[in-house]
């Protein structure tokens, strides 16, 4: 069985995508969360539901990267679910937002950029790309 470079770059990339956002995702939230008064003040009117989500998301983050440079038949189906539960955490935020809930505009984007990138993997990792899917 012979692979073609691009599948297997492609592979890597989606993987290293994943470790990096969520890395990224980590740090952000650790320090929005944990932070010192600083940090937390720059936090502005983050909703919290979506501010405890997007921290402990990224550990899953990591996780799915390396169960896809690992090609792991789990990986698919965890990209799916990640992209899922964030475009389910930007629904219940947008109703927050449309109650009246104070809200920072940043989190629009990056709700989107969160949303885009795992509905990417997803669908790359969905279009037989890993062990377990479909076209596989």
């Amino acid at each position: 069985m012979t692979t073609t470079p691009s599948r297997g770059t492609g592979i890597w990339v989606a993987a290293g995508i994943a470790v990096v956002f969520g890395a990224l995702t980590i740090v952000s939230g650790g320090q929005a969360l944990f932070g010192g008064a600083a940090a937390q003040g720059a936090v502005g009117n983050a909703v919290p539901f979506v501010l405890w989500f997007n921290f402990l998301s990224g550990f899953a983050y990591v996780l799915a990267g390396v169960g896809i440079v690992m090609r792991k038949p789990w990986a698919g189906p965890l990209a799916i679910a990640l992209a899922l539960a964030v475009l389910a955490v930007f629904g219940l935020f947008g109703l927050h937002v449309l109650r009246g809930g104070a809200f920072e505009a940043r989190t629009v984007g990056a709700m989107i950029l969160r949303a885009a990138v795992w509905i990417g993997i997803a669908i790359f990792l969905w279009r037989g790309r890993m062990p377990g899917s479909p076209r596989a």
